[in-house]
């Protein structure tokens, strides 16, 4: 029902695709990013109850600190390799062949993760993060490059995509979640005479079929965007092979490599300190171009606070694959009217509320206009959100000790975390264009890139420290996050001022 439902909510949007006018590939990149998001948050759901499993279930029995650190390593890395993969795309691939080959890498990466052995899970993991660097930003080239630049269809075409990117994201979990955890399949697959236990694969196959859906689906069309593409007349759009290009590679991919070091390094006993520099750093930064005398100079400190404050952000939304996930699995009574369903199904709301109230967040700026809130002002209240989920969490990880609590509690986790997403992610995406100096836009794009990277693995050294055994530390571990969220969202506040004054008149 809940497959069916969502490939309605698909066809709804591509008639609005064809309704509104919107190009025609539009649909092939709908549909490409759909289940490229699809085979993405389908692993992901998965990931750390994988890693968890004790052996003789399927899993790895890695203890939850083991698959923490993993964990942030992994998703640090899929937007890391953003960076590099957008460069090589940009000067010598071009954006159809880097969608092309990006997108079998990750293909790949899933049948290895079908594999059994922890071989195979990590060479895995490996192949989706290279793959992921390739394909994420040069489907969203290719997106932009259906419009001219003042072409009023452009706003509304990547709404459209947005929403395929969800969609994915809704039936993933659904999908893969039932294959690995659902009582059954497991049961259909003994009946067969095969081990239940290895149920788990057949949930990273499925996200292994979606990758090469979307595949098939962009392969139709390839040669049509590769016509386009060589028309293009923005350097985006088309590889430039030369000494400077070679140059600029070396010097990107060795950055990436060492920042990505530091961190894999930062898990060692006694060199957390390392993950201190990722604040320090900017904040140190900020203080030296807000002393500029140049507006575009002022411009990169009003950046770097949104870079902090995304972060931090990332840090805690992003542990619903993990310490949530944990606590959906192990804290929570998953059973509605008498069914049992699917700890992974949880992954599937936040979706879900972006479809629901993504519209409603357009209209309501629309309805503003003018008087909608300024950029810092809207990530505050992402804070905010996020940190009222957290702190919605400390009476259910209290209630734990009497045993089980209502899914209730997730749903509006959930709820408010899409509320703080839906006022910090794309407002963010938004703002870094705006403030971008002149030539600059692909370098702040990877600055906001790398704020995710860090987020994402800022929330595997936090959820390294969720147990489920200790109702107290439990609400603890979920009360502190809300505190440090909330002390955040307090201090940007109170620069609020300041920050608005350094973005010159950019709202």
């Amino acid at each position: 029902m809940w497959v069916a439902g969502d490939g309605d909510v698909a066809v709804g949007v591509l008639k609005g695709v064809e309704a509104s006018g919107q190009p025609e590939g539009l649909r092939t990149l709908f549909f490409t990013e759909l289940w490229e998001r699809f085979s993405y948050y389908g692993m992901r759901a998965l990931l750390v109850l994988f890693m968890v499993t004790p052996r003789e279930q399927g899993g790895l029995g890695f203890t939850t600190s083991e698959a923490a650190v993993v964990y942030g390593n992994y998703t640090m890395a899929v937007y890391m390799l953003a960076i590099p993969g957008g460069f090589v795309a940009d000067h010598w691939l071009g954006a159809t062949r880097a969608v092309l080959i990006g997108g079998a890498i990750i293909a790949l990466g899933h049948f290895t993760l079908a594999l059994p052995g922890p071989q195979t899970f990590f060479a895995g993991l490996s192949f989706v993060a290279i793959g992921t660097g390739l394909f994420k930003p040069s489907i969203s080239a290719l997106v932009g490059s259906l419009y001219e630049k003042d072409d009023e269809r452009r706003d509304a075409g990547f709404s459209i995509f947005y929403m395929g990117i969800n969609i994915g994201a809704f039936l993933a979990p659904l999908v893969t979640g039932y294959l690995a955890q659902g009582a059954g399949f497991k049961a259909g697959l003994a009946s067969a005479g095969l081990d239940p236990a290895s149920s788990w694969h057949y949930g990273f196959a499925a996200a292994g079929v979606g990758m090469a859906l979307g595949l098939m689906v962009f392969a139709r069309r390839s040669g049509a965007f590769r016509i386009a593409e060589a028309s293009e007349q923005s350097t985006l759009m088309m590889p430039a092979d030369d000494a400077h290009s070679w140059r600029d590679a070396i010097f990107i991919a060795g950055g990436t490599a060492i920042l990505a070091a530091f961190m894999v390094i930062s898990d060692q006993p006694g060199y957390g300190w390392l993950r201190g520099l990722v604040l320090l750093l900017p904040v140190a930064a900020i203080f030296w171009f807000a002393s500029r005398p140049s507006e575009s100079e002022r411009r990169i400190a009003a950046i770097l606070v949104f870079f902090l404050a995304a972060m931090l952000f990332w840090a805690i939304f992003e542990q619903a694959g993990l310490s949530i996930a944990l606590f959906a699995d192990r804290l929570t009574h998953n059973e509605v009217a008498g069914m049992s369903f699917p700890s992974a199904w949880y992954l599937a709301l936040n979706s879900l509320f972006v479809i629901l109230l993504a519209p409603l967040f357009a209209a309501l700026w629309t309805r503003l206009g003018p008087r909608q809130p300024s950029s810092p002002v809207k990530f505050v209240l992402g804070l905010v959100f996020l940190s009222l989920s957290f702190l919605l969490m400390v009476p259910a990880a209290l209630l734990t000790a009497e045993g089980k609590v209502s899914p209730l509690w997730l749903v509006g986790l959930y709820l408010l975390q899409t509320i703080g997403e839906l006022l910090l992610s794309p407002v963010g995406l938004s703002t870094m264009t705006k403030l971008a100096p002149v030539r600059a836009t692909g370098l702040v794009l990877g600055i906001w890139f790398l704020g995710s990277a860090f987020g994402n693995k800022l929330a595997g050294v936090l959820g390294a420290n969720f147990q489920s055994t200790d109702a107290h530390a439990l609400s603890r571990f979920f009360m502190d996050q809300a505190l440090v969220v909330a002390l955040a969202a307090g201090l940007l506040l109170a620069l609020t001022p300041r920050v608005k004054a350094w973005m010159g008149g950019v709202r």
